[in-house]
């Protein structure tokens, strides 16, 4: 086996992935991939409805717990995390949103050199092969991740839309264009019947090459270093019980392992707040304060409500109904099996003088046991969920003693901050005013929850505290940042501050959170990333042909 590498990326996901790719693409730089997961052969994890199952499945679900904290009174909030070759976005719910251009220029506008929407543009239209309506000034055509619009439809979702336009929210086709604000159906990470995962995208086509190596089930516990100058990797082959092998990085060691595992494995390797780490018993190499802070996350509250004059999901989910579906599904046909938890997208505001663009709400034809997405309920129901596209409140990873093989401390801290308390009760609000449109009326039978007795702002927050949960868009901790800002980790080059031949390339250097969803964000960041580890100069926009 060679234990030598020009490059170590550590983490196969949305980022890792790309970074595989791209950095093995000219054959000539030896580049090894390790991945803690087992290869994505679990075939829920391709078929879309199948999400359900890898909720919940620890063999491809890192399965980490958040801390109760006030904004979630108390509760304990489940945090999955992907455990396989395509990391999260092997068990997501597959929708592509990008965000808004305004969200890459604050990170320009914060000392990020090279990361604002225009620097970014030509990236996304690089890895992008959309389908479907598209203006070719804003979306890339010849990449290798599909693009498709959700294609089943329902008179549930048909009324839902039809509602939000009655109250001013126009019609999008394309909130990955021009601009984001409206309502639509989702896009998604698709290709016929089955998810497009990043191994699926950009993994696939180079596993062949002789100058990649991908080893899965390689927990790594350490990166090893040389007077602050890291040189290579210590993983177990298959767990703690496992082989201990020792790889060498010649360049580079590239932490690809998400926003949870990244400063975790930092933290295990004696990088991040000193004091914190000789408290639990790990040598310090590198004072670095933000390591594991500026940790946010989307939180979101759900309403349900019971249907009436419709088959929802719910039922097309059980019995002979979904024998029918999976038949439908295997021939071709318009399907629930073939669905995301997501069919419909709305972007707007919570304040008509601000019109700042900061709510996004989804839309499905089917209802969770209390708002959790891994039981369907057994009478028919559609939810619809809000929540604050850039939340203000900051939380924290931190290591509760030296052990690898041990989950860190998550706390997010949701609803910490007095602006996200305002404007998750805005949400709220217009989630029961879209519920109530008129064109919904022939299918809305009452509200399941949280039920029209609760109408104040105070009734309407204590609803988000005890029902709300994450939407599982965790970043920011190893945030990108200059020198000056005391908790930046890496800076615009993603290298990290007081140390050689390393870097962090996923969401965790998110210096603010998108108003999006996060895998094409981290996809985004893994191909800046190969650029920037290479060397190449920027993608000059006028010569891409897209």
């Amino acid at each position: 086996m060679i234990n030598n590498f020009d490059y170590i990326v550590v983490g196969a996901g949305s980022s890792g992935c790309v970074l595989a790719n791209r950095l093995s693409a000219d054959g000539k730089k030896s580049v090894c991939l390790l991945e803690a997961g087992p290869p994505d052969w679990n075939p829920f994890i391709h078929i879309p409805a199948g999400f359900i199952k890898t909720l919940v499945n620890p063999n491809v679900n890192w399965l980490f717990k958040a801390e109760p904290s006030w904004g979630t009174d108390g509760r304990i909030i489940d945090i999955p995390r992907g455990k396989t070759l395509g990391g999260s976005s092997s068990i997501n719910g597959m929708v592509f949103n990008r965000g808004q251009n305004l969200d890459f220029d604050t990170w320009a506008q914060k000392g990020n050199k090279g990361w604002s929407y225009s620097d970014l543009l030509p990236y996304f239209k690089k890895y992008e092969k959309r389908y479907g309506v598209y203006d070719e000034t804003y979306r890339g055509t010849k990449g290798e991740l599909p693009i498709t619009d959700l294609e089943y439809r329902d008179p549930l979702c048909e009324a839902f839309i039809k509602g939000a336009i009655e109250n001013g929210i126009p019609l999008n086709k394309d909130y990955n264009g021009e601009f984001q604000e409206g309502v639509s159906y989702v896009q998604r990470n698709t290709r016929g019947r089955f998810r497009v995962s990043a191994a699926k995208a950009f993994l696939n086509p180079a596993k062949s090459r002789s100058n990649l190596q991908i080893i899965t089930n390689a927990f790594v516990t350490k990166i090893t270093f040389k007077n602050k100058t890291a040189t290579g990797v210590e993983y177990f082959k298959g767990g703690r019980r496992g082989e201990k092998v020792n790889l060498l990085a010649n360049k580079e060691v590239i932490l690809s392992s998400g926003v949870i595992k990244s400063p975790h494995l930092l933290h295990m390797s004696g990088i991040g707040p000193a004091e914190d780490l000789q408290k639990i018993g790990i040598d310090v190499v590198h004072d670095l304060k933000g390591v594991g802070m500026n940790l946010r996350d989307h939180f979101a509250p759900r309403l349900t409500a019971r249907a009436k004059n419709v088959e929802t999901i719910n039922e097309k989910a059980r019995g002979i109904k979904l024998l029918r579906e999976i038949g439908k599904y295997v021939i071709g046909k318009q399907s629930i099996v073939n669905l995301s938890p997501t069919l419909v997208y709305c972007f707007w505001h919570s304040n008509e003088e601000i019109k700042n663009h900061d709510l996004q709400m989804t839309f499905t034809p089917a209802s969770y046991k209390e708002g959790v997405q891994s039981t369907l309920d057994t009478e028919p129901g559609f939810t619809v969920t809000a929540w604050q596209q850039r939340p203000e409140s900051l939380g924290w990873i931190k290591s509760k003693n030296n052990d690898p093989f041990d989950s860190p401390i998550i706390q997010p801290n949701y609803l910490d901050a007095e602006e996200d308390k305002r404007v998750v009760v805005a949400g709220l609000k217009l989630s029961r005013r879209l519920m109530n449109s008129k064109a919904l009326s022939n299918y809305f039978d009452y509200e399941v929850y949280p039920g029209i007795e609760k109408e104040s702002d105070e009734e309407l927050l204590q609803v988000a505290r005890e029902r709300g949960t994450t939407t599982y868009h965790q970043m920011g901790t190893c945030r990108m940042g200059p020198k000056s800002d005391p908790t930046a980790v890496v800076d615009h080059n993603l290298k990290i501050y007081g140390l050689k031949n390393i870097r962090v390339v996923d969401a965790s250097i998110m210096p603010t959170m998108l108003s999006a969803n996060l895998h094409s964000g981290a996809t985004l960041i893994g191909e800046k990333g190969s650029d920037l580890v290479l060397g190449n100069e920027p993608i000059d926009p006028i010569l891409l042909n897209y």
